[in-house]
Formats: C-alpha cells, structure tokens, sequence
C-alpha cells in the first residue's frame, strides 16, 4: 500500500504505523459521533411519523405540520453561528455534550404538546438547542482526520442519516403501533418519550469519552501523536484564512452556502414527507410505513460509502459531489412522476436519498480547504446555518402545495429544480483554486 502526498509517497512501512494509528483513532471517535448523530436525526425528523397520529388528534392541517417542522430551522439559524463561537472557547467535547443533553429534554417535552403555538415553539426550541452540533463534529474532525481521509470519514457521518432511517423507520412505525394507549397515552407521546432519552443519554457518554485535541489523548502514545500530528499538517489549504470576519467578505464563503442550501433543500423534501409520501401511495398500517421506509435508506447507506471511496481513491471531489446533486434531482422527478405507485415511488426515493446524502460528506471537503483556525468552526456554522433555510423552507413548501393541489407532486418537482442549479454550480462555479485533488489513498 502506497500513499501519495504532495512530498512524494511514503515508504510502505510508514504507512502500516500510520494506517494502525488512523485505524485506532477511528474505533475511539467514528461509532460514538454516529450514534450521536442517529439521535440527532431521529429527534429532528420523528415527528414526521408522529405526524401519522397526533395530525388528526391536534387537528393540524398540511400546512401548519409543514410550519412546524420548519420551525426547527429557525431556532437553529439563529443559534448556529453564537453556538460554535461558544464551542470555540469550550472545546469540541463538552459543548457537544451539553447539545445532545438539551435536546434529547427539548424532544422529550414534545409528548406534551397539546395546541399549535406550543408545537410551534418546541420545534423552534428543539432547532436552538440541537445548533452547532453537526459544525462541531466536522470541525473535531479537522483535528483528528487529514483530507485525504476525512471523504471516507464524512461519508460514514451523514451516511447516520441512511442509517437512522434503516432503524428509525421500523422503530418509529412499531412504537406508534404496539404503544399506543399503554398507559393512555397515544403513540405518538411515547415516540417523543423513547426516541428522546437515547441523546441524552450519549451526551453523557460524550463527556466522559472524548477528548479535544490529539495532546489530549491518553489512549495515544507520544509517537503516535507525533506522526498523527504530522500527517494532519500535511493537509494542502489554498488562500486559507483563520479570520472569522475575512471569510465573511469572502464570496467562495457564500457560493458554499448557496450550495449547501439546495443540498439540505434536498434532503428535507424526503426527511420530513416520505412516510406520509409511502402511506399516500396505499400503505395504512404505521409499522409497514416504516419498513417500507428503510428500503431508500438502506440504498442510500450502500452508495454513500461507495461513493466516499470513490472519492478517496481517485483524490476527485467536484464531479462526485455534481453526480450526487444531479442524481437527487432525477429521484424526486421519479417519485412525483409516479407517487401513486409504491414500488417506483421507492426506487425515486432511493435514487434521491443515495445523491443527497452522499453528497454531504464531500461538499464538506471544501470549506475547510479555505477555512481554518476560528475561521473553520464559525465560518462552517454559517455555511451551515444558510444552507438551513433549505431545511426552513422545502418542509413548509411540500405542506402547502399539498394542502392547495391536493398533491405533493409540484413540491417534490421544485426541490428536483433545486437539485439541478446546485448540480450546475458545483460542476462550473467553484474556483480553480479550489478544485485541486486530495492526495489518493488506496483502499
């Protein structure tokens, strides 16, 4: 096995030292941040299954279940980037661990919401609360993983996303079938009670397990740090800045964000809709929603890591992350063409789930090629945080086509036009500069 890097490749034995130290760091870091974002991700979206029951009995229309579930987006635009400038100042760990504590309380209290305004405010609460994790983790990434790997790395993080639909679904399905009326309380307050608890939970975890820094390992010995310390400063960066303010004149700075926003308009439209897409198409019964459910993201896991070592090994970004974009777009014209029909309605959405969320793994590799020091964690929660207002916006969007045409067709189209401009400004917007290959690592 050889590695390539910008001074020539290194001997084969280096890279066996190398390889075993990057091997533990992963089994000490990887599994516990993508339980974490499970949670994270199943906190934000179960009230799209919970939508199946509490709809009727709140007596929510499309639109107003639309609203709710872009309220989270509020909440965390306006908290994401004052959030990592405390993270900043904490560190990665405990921040991180008081995120996922507050959140996992802030879902929980959902199972008491009895009227609009209080559904309203904890969505927008639970949006607050749960800012500044994802930009977290991708910064605790930059200072653990080099470029080359951080593709594989950030492929596995919001594959979680595939992941916490393939479990999410049936469990999600099952509580609202087999709990509901246990104790007299409808299923979906027990969704909100048993999917809450979990992050709150790993918080706890988080702040006994992690650490900040690679000095701050003790499970690393001293040559371990040092040469994992030298291949992090290995990293080629262009033009790179560590002032939060310069990256804010910068215009890279916004085509990112421009970006990032049709990426999460993507992955919103499916998110929050594709149990109430699934039980449109024909399908009543809630567990059987779930199941049905997990088939796009079980597809979406498989091309996700496909794709992040595709990446990897060929050191190609841009076209990989265009691919990702433009394959969304085709999945959401499948599944409006044909959302009458559950078996292709399934295949569209896995086609747009596998682009989507493959692609976040690798649009992540950019900002940090121009970002770094204070710049990487608040400029990345910017990023973040307008590439959000997608999350705001295709929920509410999707809702109030519903409501007026009586379908969510048009909905799903418009986010498919989304995915394609996002697909055409990757391909042709992103600066020369920036478009340079990773070093390649062989499998």
């Amino acid at each position: 096995m050889m590695l390539e890097t910008s001074a020539g490749p290194m001997p084969a034995a280096a890279m066996i030292d190398e390889e075993k130290i990057f091997n533990k760091v992963v089994w000490r870091i990887v599994p516990l941040i993508i339980a974490c974002f499970v949670a994270a991700y199943l906190d934000r979206v179960n009230i799209s299954f919970a939508k199946l029951q509490m709809q009727s009995q709140l007596g929510l229309s499309e639109a107003a279940y639309g609203l709710g579930a872009s309220a989270f987006f509020v909440g965390y635009l306006l908290f994401e980037i004052p959030s990592n400038a405390v993270m900043a100042r904490t560190g990665a760990r405990l921040w991180i661990a008081r995120i996922m504590i507050s959140w996992g309380a802030a879902s929980v209290a959902m199972m008491f919401v009895r009227t609009e305004g209080w559904f309203y405010f904890l969505r927008f609460l639970l949006g607050a609360l749960e800012a500044g994790f994802v930009p977290g983790v991708l910064y605790y990434y930059t200072q653990w993983f080099p470029a080359s790997r951080r593709g594989r790395i950030n492929n596995l993080f919001f594959g979680a996303i595939a992941l916490c639909g393939i479990i999410g679904g049936p469990i999600s399905g099952g509580i609202l079938k087999f709990f509901d009326g246990m104790y007299d309380m409808p299923g979906w307050q027990w969704l909100f009670l048993l999917e809450g608890i979990p992050s709150i939970l790993l918080g706890v975890v988080v702040l006994l397990v992690l650490e900040d820094r690679v000095e701050d390992a003790k499970w690393l010995t001293a040559e371990e740090k040092k040469q994992l310390s030298a291949a992090l400063a290995r990293d080629p960066r262009v033009d790179s800045t560590h002032s939060f303010a310069i990256a804010l004149r910068r215009p890279v700075t916004y085509l990112f964000s421009f970006i990032y926003f049709g990426l999460c308009m993507g992955i919103y439209g499916f998110l929050f809709w594709m149990p109430q897409l699934v039980k449109t198409a024909g399908t009543s019964d809630p567990l059987m929603i779930g199941l049905i459910t997990m088939l796009p993201y079980i597809a979406a896991m498989i091309g996700t890591v496909a794709l992040g070592r595709s990446s990897d090994r060929s050191g190609e970004r841009r076209w990989h992350l265009a691919g990702c974009a433009l394959a969304a777009a085709i999945g959401y014209i499948v599944s409006a063409a044909y959302g009458d029909n559950t078996v292709v309605l399934v295949i569209g959405l896995s086609i747009a789930a596998t682009g989507v969320i493959a692609s976040f793994g690798i649009f992540w590799l950019f900002p940090a090629r121009v970002l770094t020091g204070t710049a990487a964690a608040a400029g990345v929660a910017l990023i973040n945080s307008i590439g959000q207002i997608g999350g705001l916006i295709a929920p509410y969007m999707v809702g109030k086509v519903k409501d007026v045409t009586g379908s969510a067709s048009m909905g799903l189209y418009a986010i498919a036009l989304v995915c394609i401009l996002t697909a055409v400004l990757i391909a042709y917007a992103m600066p020369q500069r920036i478009r340079f290959r990773d070093a390649r690592m062989d499998p």
